[in-house]
């Protein structure tokens, strides 16, 4: 039995500009970090000629064409396995539809475990870049690539993404006393909502593909925060960083009606008032985590679990997509 794990994912800044319809025209820029929270992958040979896979559900079919499984067809496909004799299981930490990324980590781990199952070796690069050829390429989801590059890299990571299609990455560099404040005071409270980030990406992604002057101009001003966000990182300001997740919340919400909701708005504005100097809901919008940087955690977690808020701690992955099992 072969286990590989791949790492969900929390973004810092920049979010909106890693899609295509922004960074092949203006260059995208991002700040994500990986957190001990995995979606799992088995892969094992069985002694019967169909190919079971298990997920929310149980498919048990002859040919790779006959999956329902958008991305475990698609990525069968794209390595040119039949995938008879195999049985796939998947397991997550946290559920889909949440804001962390779960599809690249998902993608990822996938890969992963059938090029170990295959006795290949492939870059961790590599793995990144397929992983978008399956989810945009050839399911032509409308999203963008950071999640793919965080689940496959790990760590605390920026990203730039240039018009030409190449990816620069480097890891953000903090000592670490910077490190261990930033894990400890970032804080995670699941809303209760879930939804498929593809709807409301979509919507960002079409206005900037016919150029909307105002959704342009909302990612320059979305980019050039993550880059502020950089240097408070790397300068150990993290009150700064927090006052600029703030910032970045108000623009993201103006980028589409559905990105979130009274009530999200509502407990937004008690953590606001209960020690949270900033914070932000992960991910395309609509539901998932919100993510708050305070430096009173005790107020603020009274005040927003009283609201029946449940929170998720975590620390920082730096392995990225990984065999647990071989």
């Amino acid at each position: 039995m072969i286990i590989t794990r791949s790492p969900l994912r929390i973004s810092l800044g920049g979010g909106g500009t890693d899609l295509p319809s922004y960074y092949r025209k203006h260059t995208g820029f991002l700040i994500a970090a990986t957190i001990n929270k995995y979606v799992y992958i088995t892969i094992h040979k069985t002694f019967v000629e169909d190919l079971l896979i298990k997920y929310s559900k149980l498919e048990r079919v002859r040919h790779v064409d006959d999956i329902e499984h958008p991305i475990i067809r698609e990525t069968l496909r794209e390595l040119e396995m039949t995938g008879n004799y195999i049985e796939i299981t998947s397991l997550a930490d946290i559920p889909s539809g949440t804001g962390l990324g779960s599809s690249g980590s998902f993608t990822t781990a996938l890969l992963k475990a059938l090029y170990t199952y295959n006795n290949q070796i492939v870059s961790t690069r590599f793995l990144a870049e397929q992983a978008c050829k399956i989810e945009m390429d050839r399911l032509r989801e409308p999203i963008g690539k950071q999640d793919q590059y965080i689940a496959a890299f790990g760590g605390i990571t920026t990203f730039e993404f240039l018009p030409d299609e190449k990816v620069e990455i480097s890891p953000v560099r903090l000592d670490k006393e910077t490190l261990y404040n930033l894990e400890d005071n970032l804080v995670l409270f699941f809303t209760g909502y879930s939804r498929s980030a593809s709807s409301i990406l979509k919507e960002q992604n079409d206005k900037s593909k016919v150029d909307d002057e105002e959704i342009t101009n909302n990612l320059h001003f979305v980019k050039e925060i993550g880059k502020q966000s950089l240097l408070a990182l790397e300068t150990g300001n993290l009150i700064k960083c927090g006052e600029l997740m703030n910032v970045h919340w108000e623009h993201k919400k103006k980028r589409s009606g559905n990105m979130s909701n009274g009530k999200i708005d509502e407990w937004y504005e008690l953590a606001m008032k209960n020690g949270a100097v900033g914070g932000k809901l992960i991910g395309a919008g609509g539901g998932g985590f919100l993510m708050f940087y305070t430096e009173d955690k005790m107020k603020l977690r009274h005040a927003l679990m009283k609201e029946g808020l449940e929170e998720v701690r975590f620390k920082f992955d730096f392995e990225g997509t990984k065999v647990v099992v071989q």
